[in-house]
């Protein structure tokens, strides 16, 4: 039985990273929901139910219709507190919907970035006009038109600005202890970036200020916070991530070093060199020559 449930989750990732968007009704395909790849997709929800969903450093309670905007660059997770739980969900990657000529920057969006707006309170009006566009794009998925793909993004399009027209929900509150909120969040947007499946697509956060800078919050908050909470400064937890990744891309891949390098974020191999040797007291070579 475990095979099957693997062998489902194993399709539905590989399908949508193939499409680059996946529409679907919430109880349809709950599983779905919490097993795709969260560091490629955008989500957007419109649910139904009574839940918490835990954004960055915020928490929302919310109770009746809500419309929720995800990002794969900050951590979020989401408990369903009611029985009866439906909706829908749209996920689709940067690449896709970068295709339009209208897109822009979704991670600098009010509705994706952090610090911004990912939890609106939707109307028994606003629910119905929204079911019917999420009707349409399920419709339109299991259709064979040529043009589907960009009639999919323009759904899309017409969410985000129906979204951008409503009021943000208030009903959040900030965790009592938020050092060990911020030092969580942290430790959860550091670990998404792995593993590194491809050079073509290098690690981005790479220092304290990447990840402060990621996270909406000051680099010094971000330190005092990691340090109290974990014992360890924010750059030996980076560090020995990168390093654990670069061990494992030394013994498991036949990649060269200079791509190991670049995957990891150095411009140069030398770079990359000298970081693992100041961590290790040893050379990536050496940790490769071990498997011959």
């Amino acid at each position: 039985m475990q095979n099957k449930t693997t062998r489902s989750i194993s399709t539905f990732n590989n399908e949508l990273k193939l499409k680059g968007f996946n529409v679907f009704q919430i109880e349809s395909d709950g599983n779905a929901t919490r097993i795709y790849s969260r560091k490629d997709f955008y989500k957007i929800c419109l649910t139904t139910g009574q839940s918490i969903i835990h954004y960055a450093d915020r928490s929302f309670e919310t109770e009746g219709t809500v419309l929720f905007f995800g990002n794969p660059h900050i951590p979020y997770s989401w408990q369903t507190i009611s029985t009866k739980y439906v909706g829908y969900t749209c996920l689709f990657s940067e690449e896709f919907f970068n295709l339009s000529e209208r897109a822009e920057s979704l991670q600098q969006s009010p509705l994706f970035k952090v610090g911004g707006t990912p939890v609106l309170n939707i109307s028994t009006e606003q629910r119905a006009f929204l079911n019917v566009i999420f009707q349409k794009m399920i419709e339109e998925q299991q259709s064979d038109y040529v043009h589907k793909a960009d009639l999919m993004r323009n759904y899309i399009h017409l969410i985000l600005h129906e979204a951008l027209k409503l009021q943000p929900s208030e009903n959040y509150y900030q965790h009592q202890n938020a050092a060990s909120r911020i030092t969580q969040v942290f430790l959860e947007l550091l670990e998404r970036q792995f593993p590194i499946e491809s050079v073509d697509k290098p690690l981005y956060l790479k220092t304290p200020q990447d990840f402060a800078n990621g996270l909406a919050v000051h680099v010094n908050h971000l330190n005092r916070s990691v340090k109290e909470i974990t014992g360890k400064s924010t750059s030996k937890h980076i560090s020995a991530r990168i390093v654990t990744e670069a061990k494992a891309l030394l013994l498991h891949t036949d990649w060269t070093i200079a791509e190991i390098a670049y995957a990891l974020g150095f411009e140069y191999p030398s770079y990359f060199n000298n970081y693992f040797k100041r961590v290790t007291g040893r050379n990536p070579s050496s940790i490769r020559a071990e498997m011959v």
